[in-house]
């Protein structure tokens, strides 16, 4: 009767496997499947991100099995044996809470089903045609001596025959600072030549790196909330937690959120909410306005810009355009010296840039109708003659080039018209702020930066591609600050970030991928301890590839663990009075079984 329900419970959970797979080759499944009793499946793949992948390089697709979340609160007494499972299926959405895991019994037994269903002597199970599925790896409770998190297998084959499978295990321990309980090198390869009769092994090591808290200490700047690391993989590795090698292999990895209040150009994303404020006021018809930074109003302000013009009418010139603009530097006063270098004020705005910056204090719809009722009086007396830069194609810029004939259209002041005028001198400012940037700092040509401050588009889109810009400004700019990197480095991430925002909508969560020279992060390598360090050792090729993982990091290695440190030292310092880095410690394991 045993025998006879495991084949049932193996045939069911290959019916279940079998169709999630079917269903998968037309797109990865955008639910969850909830196999009868207590098992939820997915499959992902794609640009759905394994759960496994840092310890387990498996193929493109994986199943992935842990716990029906509606039955996380049961009581694990009663929780369903394997055996009595019919895997009927039902969708479930991912938009659930967190992952849980199954105990490391029942992973057990579904691994065993799974390895039947692949094996080809087994015909009597009769699950019709054998089709090598996708790899599985299973969430475990760690609930066993050896605290494993996760089970896995994968089919081995030869063309289209399956020869055996692979079956992997990772455990996990901790948080510790006791560098005592991490294993020894040469105990983890005569271990892995002992379990897998191997006479050569190699060995790959693997360190990340944080590199903007790192910098962020030594240069007494702001912590941000974004990350940039750097991994770092290299050949031969010759103790537990050896710096990498200067032979490595580097890939810089950068995520940033703009708004930093650290940040150099804060004052500029400032300017940036400002004009997404007009834009979604433009959209909705309810605008957002900031609360007034100074005590004299935009209306005063303004005021005083056109009475400076027409008491310097016959004197205009760049010098004094300097001159009227220090006032609007003030802002960034308080900014070290070496960041104004990176990133400063243009010094040859034009009036409408410089009515946009005394405008960014307008405080209401009434205030700005104000401000440009009194411009547009200005122009149409002939008091002032103020130049813009050429190719404007905001209404204001074209009642200037009006003036200077001599009259200019009548413009009614009411609706969405003042809002769309201030926005269209905005857009025009900050555009030239960052083409200013970009090709000052010889990162970008204006060809190249065609498609970001491009007109022909409508202002919405215009508004969408200066978010672009400024992302990219931000990386760039906490790249030279804080990392210190050189034009090098700066171009090819230019181009990177630039191709990903020509194909892409705004994604400040994405992470832009750079390969570097390690010299480049060395002295962060040397001051700093990884975030996470790894070793390989593999034996075997192709088919018969097998490897064994150590690893340390600071962060849980595995989403769905809690915190273990039985056996382990959980004290932050270890040695006298120093501060020690606490480490979850981690090892992947895997053996072979192959089909006679």
């Amino acid at each position: 009767m045993a025998a006879e329900r495991r084949r049932q419970a193996a045939a069911g959970l290959y019916g279940c496997v079998r169709r999630i797979y079917e269903e998968g080759k037309e797109g990865i499944p955008e639910h969850l499947y909830l196999c009868e009793t207590d098992v939820e499946i997915c499959l992902t793949g794609g640009s759905c991100k394994s759960p496994i992948e840092r310890f387990w390089n498996g193929n493109d697709m994986i199943y992935i099995l842990q716990k029906a979340r509606h039955n996380e609160e049961s009581d694990p007494v009663e929780e369903s044996k394997p055996d009595d499972t019919s895997y009927a299926l039902e969708l479930l959405s991912k938009e659930s809470s967190g992952p849980v895991a199954l105990s490391v019994r029942t992973a057990k037994q579904l691994i065993s089903f799974y390895t039947m269903v692949q094996n080809p002597n087994m015909s009597h199970l009769n699950t019709g045609e054998l089709v090598v599925l996708p790899p599985l790896g299973i969430r475990c409770d760690g609930s066993d001596p050896e605290h494993t998190y996760w089970l896995g297998a994968e089919p081995l084959t030869a063309g289209k025959k399956i020869t055996g499978i692979n079956l992997y295990m990772v455990t996990c321990d901790g948080p510790t600072a006791d560098k005592s309980c991490f294993a020894n090198l040469e105990e983890l390869i005569t271990a892995h030549k002992t379990m897998h009769h191997s006479s050569v092994v190699m060995t790959k090591g693997f360190a990340q790196y944080e590199l903007l808290r790192a910098a962020a200490l030594e240069d007494t700047i702001v912590e941000s909330t974004s990350n940039i690391n750097v991994d770092m993989t290299w050949n031969t590795v010759n103790k537990i937690l050896e710096t990498p090698v200067l032979t490595s292999a580097a890939t810089l990895n950068i995520t940033l959120e703009s708004g930093d209040p650290g940040s150099p150009v804060y004052q500029l994303y400032r300017e940036l909410q400002f004009l997404l404020a007009l834009s979604e006021g433009l959209k909705t018809g309810v605008t957002q306005w900031p609360e007034p930074l100074e005590s004299e109003s935009a209306v005063e302000q303004v005021q005083e810009l056109l009475t400076d013009l027409k008491n310097k009418l016959d004197r205009f010139c760049i010098s004094e355009n300097e001159n009227g603009t220090e006032k609007i530097k003030c802002d960034t006063a308080a900014v070290d010296s070496s960041i104004k270098s990176v990133f400063s004020e243009r010094g040859d705005l034009d009036f409408a840039e410089q009515l946009w910056c005394k405008t960014r204090n307008v405080s209401s719809y009434q205030e700005l109708v104000e401000c440009f009722t009194l411009v547009i009086k200005s122009l149409e007396r002939g008091e002032i003659q103020p130049w813009i830069h050429q190719g404007s194609s905001s209404l204001l810029g074209k009642l200037i080039q009006q003036s200077y004939h001599g009259k200019i259209e009548v413009v009614s002041l009411s609706g969405i018209t003042p809002i769309q005028m201030l926005l269209e001198i905005g857009l025009d400012k900050m555009k030239k702020d960052y083409v200013s940037f970009f090709i000052g700092q010889e990162l970008a040509t204006l060809t190249y930066l065609d498609y970001f401050i491009s007109t022909s588009v409508d202002l919405q889109e215009q508004v969408h591609r200066v978010q672009k810009l400024h992302h990219m400004l931000e990386i760039m700019v906490s790249c030279t600050v804080l990392l210190q990197f050189k034009h090098e480095n700066l171009f090819p991430l230019t181009q990177i970030c630039m191709k990903y925002y020509k194909e892409n909508p705004l994604n400040e969560k994405h992470v832009f991928q750079l390969p570097i020279r390690p010299a480049v992060v060395k002295k962060f390598c040397q001051n700093d301890d990884p975030e996470i360090w790894k070793v390989d050792i593999i034996s075997g090729h192709g088919q018969k590839e097998v490897r064994t993982t150590w690893q340390v990091s600071t962060n849980p290695p595995v989403e769905h663990m809690t915190s273990n440190n039985t056996g382990l030292s959980s004290d932050s310092t270890v040695s006298g009075s120093s501060e020690e880095r606490m480490y979850y410690i981690a090892m992947a394991k895997c053996s072979q079984v192959h089909f006679t």
